[in-house]
């Protein structure tokens, strides 16, 4: 008797360099296809139910830190290169899957950098992170 599948467990592909500066050299025609397969990946992997959502950022940004929020600056920053430019949430069996389906992602041969992290169900101080049902 075969085993039951294990249950798939949320990651995110986080997605950085991936600014127009990384694309300037490509002409008009090249982008439109690096976008055509860009969105075949993300349109394979929703339609296998892998990811559930994904969305490019802007690029400004402000940072909030300080005790009440004192400080607020507006970016982009000068690291703007290792800014997070866009995310996909994958629902899979685990880091070698979520693995796999990022080393297949078309703008790493133009310098992407993808970080995989788990999503957590607790957070370490006790934080409630997800909406109760």
């Amino acid at each position: 008797m075969p085993l039951p599948p294990a249950p798939a467990v949320p990651y995110m592909l986080l997605f950085r360099n991936s600014g127009a500066e990384n694309h300037a050299h490509l002409s008009p025609e090249e982008r439109q296809r690096l976008v055509t397969r860009w969105n075949d990946w993300f349109d394979k992997l929703a339609a296998s139910g892998k990811a559930t959502v994904g969305q490019p950022l802007e690029l400004g940004s402000r940072s909030v830190s300080g005790p009440g929020g004192e400080r607020v600056v507006d970016g982009p920053y000068p690291e703007a290169k290792e800014a997070v430019g866009g995310y996909v949430v994958l629902m899979v069996s685990g880091l070698e899957e979520a693995t796999e389906i990022a080393r297949r992602h078309p703008g790493l041969e133009f310098g992407l950098h993808i970080e995989i992290r788990q999503l957590t169900e607790h957070c370490h101080l006790g934080v409630n992170t997800r909406q109760q049902s």
